[in-house]
Protein backbone atom coordinates (compact mmCIF):
# COMPACT_ATOMS: atom_id res chain seq x y z
CA UNK A 1 0.00 0.00 0.00
CA UNK A 2 1.62 3.17 -0.73
CA UNK A 3 2.14 6.10 1.64
CA UNK A 4 -0.85 8.38 -0.09
CA UNK A 5 -3.36 4.97 -0.05
CA UNK A 6 -2.28 4.94 3.70
CA UNK A 7 -3.43 8.64 4.18
CA UNK A 8 -6.30 8.44 2.70
CA UNK A 9 -7.90 5.41 4.78
CA UNK A 10 -6.21 7.02 7.72
CA UNK A 11 -7.54 9.61 7.45
CA UNK A 12 -10.81 10.21 4.94
CA UNK A 13 -14.20 9.64 5.01
CA UNK A 14 -13.71 7.73 1.33
CA UNK A 15 -16.01 5.21 1.81
CA UNK A 16 -19.21 7.06 3.08
CA UNK A 17 -18.61 10.33 1.62
CA UNK A 18 -16.91 10.15 -1.60
CA UNK A 19 -16.91 11.06 -4.50
CA UNK A 20 -16.74 14.63 -3.32
CA UNK A 21 -18.94 17.71 -4.94
CA UNK A 22 -15.78 19.68 -5.79
CA UNK A 23 -15.49 20.73 -9.92
CA UNK A 24 -12.90 18.85 -11.30
CA UNK A 25 -9.66 20.76 -11.41
CA UNK A 26 -10.90 22.54 -8.04
CA UNK A 27 -7.75 23.23 -5.90
CA UNK A 28 -9.60 22.65 -2.63
CA UNK A 29 -8.28 18.84 -3.72
CA UNK A 30 -4.76 20.29 -3.02
CA UNK A 31 -5.46 21.99 -0.17
CA UNK A 32 -6.90 18.65 1.75
CA UNK A 33 -4.20 16.49 0.27
CA UNK A 34 -1.56 19.14 1.93
CA UNK A 35 -3.42 19.28 5.00
CA UNK A 36 -4.20 15.78 6.07
CA UNK A 37 -0.01 15.75 5.35
CA UNK A 38 0.79 18.02 7.56
CA UNK A 39 -1.13 16.89 10.04
CA UNK A 40 0.19 13.30 9.57
CA UNK A 41 3.49 14.93 10.29
CA UNK A 42 2.93 16.62 13.91
CA UNK A 43 2.01 13.57 15.38
CA UNK A 44 -2.05 14.34 16.79
CA UNK A 45 -4.20 11.64 17.09
CA UNK A 46 -7.46 11.92 15.11
CA UNK A 47 -9.03 12.51 18.44
CA UNK A 48 -7.13 15.53 19.07
CA UNK A 49 -8.37 17.36 16.21
CA UNK A 50 -11.04 19.02 15.86
CA UNK A 51 -12.13 20.63 12.04
CA UNK A 52 -14.63 23.26 12.17
CA UNK A 53 -15.99 24.67 8.52
CA UNK A 54 -18.47 27.22 7.57
CA UNK A 55 -20.12 27.38 4.79
CA UNK A 56 -19.26 27.27 0.81
CA UNK A 57 -16.90 25.14 -1.39
CA UNK A 58 -14.10 25.55 1.67
CA UNK A 59 -16.85 24.19 4.25
CA UNK A 60 -17.15 20.92 2.35
CA UNK A 61 -14.11 19.96 3.57
CA UNK A 62 -14.93 18.92 7.05
CA UNK A 63 -17.14 16.48 5.62
CA UNK A 64 -14.28 14.47 4.33
CA UNK A 65 -12.01 14.10 6.86
CA UNK A 66 -12.35 11.34 9.73
CA UNK A 67 -11.70 13.74 12.56
CA UNK A 68 -13.95 15.43 15.38
CA UNK A 69 -15.70 17.76 12.70
CA UNK A 70 -18.59 20.33 13.03
CA UNK A 71 -19.84 22.32 10.11
CA UNK A 72 -21.52 25.45 10.65
CA UNK A 73 -23.36 28.23 9.61
CA UNK A 74 -22.01 30.46 7.35
CA UNK A 75 -19.18 33.23 8.93
CA UNK A 76 -19.72 31.82 12.44
CA UNK A 77 -17.03 28.87 11.83
CA UNK A 78 -14.51 30.91 14.20
CA UNK A 79 -17.14 31.18 16.84
CA UNK A 80 -17.89 27.75 16.99
CA UNK A 81 -14.04 26.82 16.94
CA UNK A 82 -13.49 29.48 19.52
CA UNK A 83 -16.51 27.72 22.06
CA UNK A 84 -14.70 24.51 21.51
CA UNK A 85 -11.19 25.80 22.12
CA UNK A 86 -12.33 27.37 25.38
CA UNK A 87 -14.10 23.94 26.77
CA UNK A 88 -11.29 22.14 25.99
CA UNK A 89 -7.81 23.81 25.39
CA UNK A 90 -6.56 20.72 24.90
CA UNK A 91 -7.67 19.60 21.67
CA UNK A 92 -5.99 20.72 18.33
CA UNK A 93 -8.69 22.91 16.38
CA UNK A 94 -8.50 23.78 12.81
CA UNK A 95 -10.82 26.38 11.25
CA UNK A 96 -11.01 26.09 7.51
CA UNK A 97 -12.98 28.66 5.75
CA UNK A 98 -13.32 30.58 1.96
CA UNK A 99 -12.56 34.16 1.49
CA UNK A 100 -16.19 35.24 1.14
CA UNK A 101 -16.96 32.98 4.64
CA UNK A 102 -13.81 34.15 6.77
CA UNK A 103 -13.84 37.52 5.82
CA UNK A 104 -17.38 39.15 4.23
CA UNK A 105 -20.19 37.66 7.08
CA UNK A 106 -17.60 36.33 9.32
CA UNK A 107 -14.89 39.41 8.73
CA UNK A 108 -15.13 40.86 12.51
CA UNK A 109 -15.20 37.32 14.04
CA UNK A 110 -11.43 36.78 12.14
CA UNK A 111 -10.36 40.14 12.91
CA UNK A 112 -11.40 39.65 16.68
CA UNK A 113 -9.57 35.72 17.16
CA UNK A 114 -6.50 37.44 15.52
CA UNK A 115 -6.56 40.26 17.90
CA UNK A 116 -7.26 38.10 21.06
CA UNK A 117 -4.79 35.53 20.10
CA UNK A 118 -7.04 32.39 20.01
CA UNK A 119 -4.88 29.35 19.79
CA UNK A 120 -6.69 28.55 16.59
CA UNK A 121 -5.30 26.86 12.61
CA UNK A 122 -7.29 29.08 10.37
CA UNK A 123 -6.75 27.78 6.76
CA UNK A 124 -8.20 30.40 4.04
CA UNK A 125 -8.71 29.57 0.68
CA UNK A 126 -9.06 32.41 -1.58
CA UNK A 127 -10.10 32.32 -4.70
CA UNK A 128 -11.32 35.74 -4.94
CA UNK A 129 -15.26 34.67 -5.97
CA UNK A 130 -18.21 32.67 -3.98
CA UNK A 131 -17.54 30.06 -6.00
CA UNK A 132 -20.38 27.74 -4.32
CA UNK A 133 -23.76 30.24 -4.14
CA UNK A 134 -23.36 31.45 -7.75
CA UNK A 135 -20.06 33.54 -8.67
CA UNK A 136 -20.74 36.80 -7.04
CA UNK A 137 -17.86 39.49 -5.92
CA UNK A 138 -16.20 38.46 -2.40
CA UNK A 139 -14.13 40.89 -0.62
CA UNK A 140 -10.96 39.39 -2.17
CA UNK A 141 -12.48 40.20 -5.71
CA UNK A 142 -9.54 42.47 -7.59
CA UNK A 143 -10.43 46.51 -8.84
CA UNK A 144 -12.07 45.94 -12.30
CA UNK A 145 -12.83 41.98 -12.13
CA UNK A 146 -16.24 40.63 -13.46
CA UNK A 147 -18.35 38.53 -11.14
CA UNK A 148 -22.42 37.64 -11.10
CA UNK A 149 -23.00 40.85 -9.37
CA UNK A 150 -20.23 42.44 -11.17
CA UNK A 151 -20.65 41.55 -14.64
CA UNK A 152 -19.36 45.17 -16.12
CA UNK A 153 -16.14 45.41 -13.52
CA UNK A 154 -15.83 45.21 -9.81
CA UNK A 155 -15.59 48.63 -8.63
CA UNK A 156 -14.34 47.95 -5.18
CA UNK A 157 -10.63 46.82 -4.07
CA UNK A 158 -10.14 43.95 -2.98
CA UNK A 159 -8.16 43.52 0.48
CA UNK A 160 -5.07 41.49 1.53
CA UNK A 161 -6.48 38.74 4.02
CA UNK A 162 -2.69 37.81 5.47
CA UNK A 163 -1.92 41.74 5.54
CA UNK A 164 -4.89 42.16 7.72
CA UNK A 165 -4.30 39.38 9.93
CA UNK A 166 -0.91 40.60 10.74
CA UNK A 167 -2.33 44.16 11.51
CA UNK A 168 -4.86 42.15 13.72
CA UNK A 169 -2.06 40.91 15.91
CA UNK A 170 -1.71 36.76 14.83
CA UNK A 171 0.65 35.11 16.28
CA UNK A 172 2.02 33.36 12.38
CA UNK A 173 0.64 34.04 9.47
CA UNK A 174 1.74 32.29 6.52
CA UNK A 175 0.86 32.60 2.42
CA UNK A 176 1.31 29.81 0.00
CA UNK A 177 -0.40 28.88 -3.41
CA UNK A 178 -2.06 25.56 -4.10
CA UNK A 179 0.86 25.31 -7.09
CA UNK A 180 3.09 25.46 -4.42
CA UNK A 181 1.81 22.16 -2.80
CA UNK A 182 4.89 21.19 -0.94
CA UNK A 183 5.21 24.67 1.09
CA UNK A 184 1.84 24.82 1.30
CA UNK A 185 2.68 21.31 3.55
CA UNK A 186 5.35 23.43 5.43
CA UNK A 187 3.38 26.41 6.01
CA UNK A 188 0.13 24.44 7.62
CA UNK A 189 2.67 21.86 9.59
CA UNK A 190 3.80 25.41 11.23
CA UNK A 191 0.36 26.52 11.70
CA UNK A 192 -1.27 23.86 13.36
CA UNK A 193 2.21 23.47 16.01
CA UNK A 194 2.05 27.16 16.47
CA UNK A 195 0.80 28.65 20.26
CA UNK A 196 -1.49 31.26 19.10
CA UNK A 197 -4.07 32.43 16.58
CA UNK A 198 -2.23 31.14 12.89
CA UNK A 199 -3.45 32.02 9.67
CA UNK A 200 -2.12 30.37 6.46
CA UNK A 201 -3.81 32.28 3.41
CA UNK A 202 -3.95 29.90 0.79
CA UNK A 203 -4.03 30.97 -2.90
CA UNK A 204 -6.63 29.16 -5.35
CA UNK A 205 -8.50 29.28 -8.04
CA UNK A 206 -12.27 29.26 -9.12
CA UNK A 207 -11.85 28.14 -12.53
CA UNK A 208 -15.82 27.78 -13.10
CA UNK A 209 -16.27 30.76 -11.89
CA UNK A 210 -13.71 33.56 -11.57
CA UNK A 211 -11.59 32.11 -14.44
CA UNK A 212 -14.47 31.82 -16.87
CA UNK A 213 -16.26 34.99 -16.42
CA UNK A 214 -12.77 36.73 -16.75
CA UNK A 215 -11.55 34.69 -19.74
CA UNK A 216 -8.33 33.41 -17.43
CA UNK A 217 -8.69 29.91 -19.31
CA UNK A 218 -9.19 26.37 -17.52
CA UNK A 219 -7.74 25.11 -14.02
CA UNK A 220 -3.89 24.27 -15.82
CA UNK A 221 -3.77 27.95 -16.93
CA UNK A 222 -4.72 29.19 -13.68
CA UNK A 223 -2.44 26.92 -12.19
CA UNK A 224 0.09 28.40 -13.96
CA UNK A 225 -0.55 31.87 -13.57
CA UNK A 226 0.21 31.36 -9.60
CA UNK A 227 3.73 30.07 -10.30
CA UNK A 228 4.43 33.39 -12.48
CA UNK A 229 2.91 35.61 -10.01
CA UNK A 230 4.35 34.11 -6.79
CA UNK A 231 7.45 35.43 -5.22
CA UNK A 232 9.57 33.90 -2.49
CA UNK A 233 9.32 36.07 1.06
CA UNK A 234 12.93 36.16 0.98
CA UNK A 235 13.22 37.01 -2.63
CA UNK A 236 10.44 39.61 -2.10
CA UNK A 237 12.83 41.18 0.57
CA UNK A 238 15.01 42.40 -2.40
CA UNK A 239 12.86 43.74 -5.06
CA UNK A 240 11.52 47.10 -4.99
CA UNK A 241 7.70 48.23 -4.61
CA UNK A 242 7.24 48.40 -8.72
CA UNK A 243 8.49 45.16 -8.63
CA UNK A 244 6.38 43.56 -6.37
CA UNK A 245 3.17 44.93 -7.83
CA UNK A 246 0.40 42.35 -9.06
CA UNK A 247 3.02 39.66 -7.18
CA UNK A 248 2.13 37.23 -4.45
CA UNK A 249 4.34 37.09 -1.90
CA UNK A 250 3.64 33.36 -0.11
CA UNK A 251 6.04 31.94 2.86
CA UNK A 252 6.17 32.96 6.40
CA UNK A 253 4.75 36.33 6.34
CA UNK A 254 5.03 36.53 10.65
CA UNK A 255 5.56 34.66 13.50
CA UNK A 256 5.98 35.75 16.75
CA UNK A 257 5.44 34.87 20.81
CA UNK A 258 2.45 36.49 22.41
CA UNK A 259 0.21 36.03 24.98
CA UNK A 260 -2.13 33.41 24.02
CA UNK A 261 -5.66 34.05 25.04
CA UNK A 262 -6.61 30.66 26.00
CA UNK A 263 -4.21 30.10 28.79
CA UNK A 264 -4.69 33.94 29.76
CA UNK A 265 -8.54 33.34 29.72
CA UNK A 266 -7.31 29.72 32.01
CA UNK A 267 -5.15 32.23 34.66
CA UNK A 268 -8.65 34.66 35.23
CA UNK A 269 -10.59 31.07 36.05
CA UNK A 270 -8.47 30.01 38.17
CA UNK A 271 -7.67 33.38 40.54
CA UNK A 272 -11.61 33.70 40.23
CA UNK A 273 -11.35 29.61 41.72
CA UNK A 274 -9.16 30.52 44.47
CA UNK A 275 -10.99 33.60 45.06
CA UNK A 276 -14.24 31.57 45.82
CA UNK A 277 -12.53 28.76 47.85
CA UNK A 278 -11.33 31.96 50.24
CA UNK A 279 -14.71 33.39 50.78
Amino acid sequence: MSEVTKLIHKYLRHEKKFPHVWCPGCGNGIVLGALIRAIDRTGFSKDDIVMVSGIGCAGRMSVYVDFNTLHTTHGRALTFATGVKLANPKLQVIVVMGDGDATAIGGNHFIHAARRNLNLTAIIINNNIYGMTGGQYSPTTPYGAKSATSMYGHVEHGFSISEMAVTAGAAMVGRGTVYHATLLDQLMEAAIKKRGFAVVEVISHCHTQFGAKNKLGDAVEMLRQQKKLAVRVDKAKTMSPEELAGKITIGVLVDRDLPVYTEEYQKIRDAARAAMMEK
